[in-house]
């Protein structure tokens, strides 16, 4: 699965969260603080799509992303190492 893929799994985590969202626009380049998310549905957004690809990430380790982009980089770089 590529970042792509992961990325799309994220789009599909905020639209499932946040319904409002679900005719919004939404690329690599958005942070999900600029799109209104509390800091709550941004955890459970993460916890969903962790659950989704399998992974078992402390949540510390994804601390750094400033948009959803470089989130689904760091998630395709964890699956994959």
């Amino acid at each position: 699965m590529d970042s792509d893929s992961i990325l799309t799994i994220i789009i599909a985590q905020i639209r499932t969260v946040v319904p409002d969202l679900v005719e919004h626009p939404i690329g690599r380049a958005d942070a999900m603080a600029d799109l209104g998310l509390d800091s709550i549905e941004r955890s459970e957004i993460v916890l969903a799509t962790l659950e989704e690809l399998g992974l078992d990430i402390p949540m510390v380790q994804l601390h750094g992303p400033r948009n959803i982009g470089e989130l689904a980089d760091l998630l395709h770089a964890k699956r994959a190492g």
